[in-house]
């Protein structure tokens, strides 16, 4: 590919190289501000990879503080009932390499952390994500290698948060729709969509 950057030499030669700032913000430990930032976070995409295959982002959501942080460097994320797919925990199994992206709405700062994570259903920490009586798949213990605060710019450009730029839902078809066409389905895309929100419903937790 014609002007392609192979290499960490190549791509210094279009990008200066970083700040002290952007490189002295790293942390190795959970601080104050970044509990505080998890506690109040309903909401993280986690980065995976096997070491011989594609890289994999996936989202996780809850209540604020769904992860919690077990101490200064380990936080614990509860795994719920989801497509069973298991593309990030497969990928854990294989290659422990794990990066979290942290948001809180409204904020345009971000949480980056980054680690190295293993799946557990260990009896207390299933015990500790229980909802309405329901205890979690499994949870996800992470150990805390890279912490630092990622600066507004990209939500900035995005405007994510700004109500007056939200696509209207009308704007594509339903998520039913878009699965039997490509899927290839026999099936009315409501009957599809009225079973996505029953299971929504009924398997949240």
């Amino acid at each position: 590919m014609s002007g392609e950057l192979k290499s960490e030499a190549a791509l210094r030669t279009v990008y200066p190289a970083p700040s002290g700032g952007a490189l002295g913000k790293q942390l190795d430990w959970i601080d104050p501000h970044s509990r505080r930032f998890i506690e109040l976070s309903p909401f993280l995409c986690i980065g995976t990879a096997r070491p011989d295959g594609l890289a994999d982002v996936s989202p996780r959501g809850g209540e604020p503080g769904f992860v919690h942080v077990l101490d200064e460097r380990h936080l614990a994320m509860p795994d719920r009932p989801g497509n069973n797919r298991l593309d990030t925990l497969t990928n854990i199994a294989h290659s422990p390499s794990v990066g979290l992206l942290f948001f809180l709405p409204g904020f345009e700062e971000m949480l980056r952390v980054n680690g190295i994570a293993g799946t557990s259903v260990e009896p207390a920490l299933m015990e500790r994500f229980t909802v309405d009586g329901k205890p979690p798949r499994s949870v996800m213990k992470i150990e805390v290698r890279e912490v630092y605060l990622h600066c507004t710019k990209a939500l900035k450009r995005s405007g994510l948060w700004d109500a007056s730029r939200q696509v209207p839902r009308e704007t594509m078809p339903s998520f039913g729709e878009m699965l039997r066409d490509q899927m290839k389905l026999d099936l009315a895309p409501a009957l599809i969509d009225t079973a996505l929100e029953d299971d929504a419903k009924k398997n949240l937790y």
